[in-house]
């Protein structure tokens, strides 16, 4: 199968080395042809493979010319004019631009100067301090580089959530169609609902394991099978490699809680059972209180549990643990306390409020945007197209005297409309922590989103300082992507996330969950060090066209990774309350 990741993944190559190769306008309709067939609901390949090529209509984007390498990709696994262009420039282009500061021109540059094609290439001149004899770099730019070549190594051997999950709800939608499959579930960092993922892992609860792995093995989307045997199978889906796992039913909570993780949730509860007589494995929960030491193996004890998960948190006296909280963050003591959070879910969510149109960087017109977000049944909705600054790609940012103009466009879809929408602008944080918007245009908007776009090299203590600032500016109403990372691209900011939610408690400034699943920045531990300062949460799409509004999927999860509940979110509240917050 070939999944709209993998193709969006072509395109983005395509749009890297293009611009390695100083060619401009071209890379920017790939990109945004990229992020349209990532986010688009349906599976393309299966479409186009089942010779409906009318879905790549449906694209915005998507002409004639990328239509026709969409299909050649499909047909064929590869794209001709990409191939020649990986032979004209034989560089890793994506694993090259992980490292902060190294774009595609940088890549091209020193492929060019140096005949750097691997992150190894790239060490290595560093390490020889060549790089800082290119003309354009310095010793600075090479001591960055060599800072982040594990980090680029590391990363690389990931995938994002949003390109796993989706394959996984497949995987799950064929297997719970099968006769012989009784119970399934994603198990590992996959149901945790982690940023990043290694593989897609699946069990399965079955009376009939051969039955089960052999029509795992010869799914159609299957691309290659790894290995498997009579307990389990590895399979490869695109690039992604998907591990099945089967056990019988009595015991399948036991293992699903097993699998699911992490480790040391793991070891945590399975000490918290020792403690209390009891034995915790996939197997089940055992009681071993009147057992002899010299007893040992996996299922030696009075078995108490193990048909259900529930079940087995129950054996332990404590109530089950939502899967985003198993990371060993204090959950397990919550838990027996009775003070596990109340947690977000995709139903508290009432607006959005950060999100962009064709003003600046969008897809599609306002209209289009809130039409989309009245679909969904939002009370309301912010837009929030970028200001004019530094870090902005291609100069797409709105001016002072545009902003204005968009602000009475923005009154007149109101006006046109049931649904509240709010006239926003995302301001850049430039590296002193000052937003560089005019008084007027201030007093015009509804939400400042104040996000970092550039300067991401900072350390932790300036980085600090600088996000501190801007929070502390009566102007801003959200702190927009704070890190500004790019998950497997750019590490961005490191801070101090209880000092960002100490100040943003007391400034009344939200911190922003941005939902896009190349951010999902603030993270997991990031979001409960802010919301146990007291901090205000906000769960943003910054969605560019209406099908990526869909993205608050990886927002309210990752909220639930950092133990927030609905009254820690603003865009939970009830219109006039969030009206009242805003500034």
């Amino acid at each position: 199968m070939v999944t709209n990741a993998e193709i969006a993944g072509r395109f983005e190559e395509f749009a890297d080395l293009l611009e390695a190769d100083d060619i401009e306008y071209k890379p920017r309709a790939y990109r945004r042809a990229a992020e349209n067939i990532q986010a688009h609901p349906v599976p393309i390949g299966d479409r186009v493979a089942d010779g409906d090529e009318g879905v790549l209509e449906e694209i915005d984007g998507v002409g004639d010319a990328i239509s026709s390498k969409i299909v050649e990709y499909v047909e064929t696994g590869e794209i001709e004019e990409l191939e020649e262009l990986r032979a004209e420039l034989p560089i890793d282009i994506a694993d090259i631009t992980r490292i902060e500061g190294v774009g595609p021109k940088t890549a091209g540059k020193l492929y060019r100067e140096l005949g750097i094609e691997t992150l190894d290439d790239l060490e290595a001149a560093a390490e020889a301090n060549e790089i800082q004899k290119v003309k354009g770099f310095g010793p600075k730019t090479e001591q960055n580089i060599r800072e982040n070549i594990e980090f680029a190594r590391e990363v690389g051997q990931r995938y994002l959530l949003g390109e796993g999950r989706p394959l996984a709800d497949d995987v799950l939608a064929f297997l719970e169609d099968l006769e012989a499959v009784q119970r399934c579930e994603v198990a590992g960092s996959i149901r945790r609902w982690r940023e990043t993922i290694g593989d897609v892992d699946v069990l399965v609860g079955t009376e009939a394991n051969e039955a089960v792995i052999d029509s795992f093995v010869n799914w159609d989307s299957v691309d290659d099978e790894i290995e498997s045997g009579p307990e389990k199978a590895s399979v490869r889906v695109g690039e992604i490699r998907v591990d099945l796992r089967v056990v019988v039913p009595e015991e399948f909570g036991a293992a699903l809680q097993y699998f699911t993780g992490s480790k040391d949730h793991n070891v945590t509860l399975r000490n918290y059972a020792i403690d209390r007589g009891m034995k915790l494995n996939e197997y089940g929960a055992f009681d071993i209180s009147e057992l002899a030491d010299a007893e040992e193996g996996q299922r030696v004890g009075d078995r108490v549990a193990g048909e259900t998960e529930d079940g087995m948190y129950e054996a332990l006296g404590l109530p089950w643990i939502p899967p985003e909280l198993r990371e060993d963050r204090g959950e397990i003591e919550a838990a027996e306390t009775g003070e596990l959070p109340d947690l977000l879910t995709r139903d508290d969510i009432r607006g959005d409020l950060h999100t962009h149109t064709e003003w600046s960087d969008g897809n599609t017109s306002i209209e289009a945007m809130v039409e989309a977000a009245t679909e969904r049944g939002y009370d309301y909705y912010g837009v929030a197209d970028h200001a004019e600054g530094p870090g902005i790609v291609g100069n797409m940012g709105l001016t002072d005297t545009e902003i204005l103009e968009q602000v009475e466009a923005i009154r007149e879809v109101d006006a046109a409309y049931d649904i509240a929408v709010f006239a926003g602008i995302e301001a850049n944080v430039d590296a002193n922590g000052e937003i560089g918007l005019s008084a007027d245009v201030i007093d015009a908007l509804d939400i400042v989103v104040a996000s970092p776009h550039s300067a991401l090299d900072q350390d932790a203590e300036a980085a600090t300082e600088r996000l501190v600032h801007a929070i502390e500016n009566p102007a801003v109403d959200v702190l927009g992507h704070p890190s500004g990372r790019m998950l497997n691209e750019r590490s961005g900011l490191e801070f101090d996330a209880t000092a960002l939610g100490r100040s943003a408690a007391e400034h009344e400034t939200a911190l922003e969950i941005n939902a896009n699943p190349r951010r999902l920045d603030l993270w997991g531990s990031a979001v409960q060090a802010a919301v146990a300062e007291g901090a205000p949460i906000a769960v943003n799409t910054d969605a560019h066209q209406p099908s990526t509004l869909e993205f608050v999927r990886w927002g309210v999860h990752t909220a639930r990774r950092g133990w927030a509940e609905p009254a820690d979110v603003i865009n939970t509240w009830e219109l006039e309350e969030l009206r009242a917050f805003l500034h």
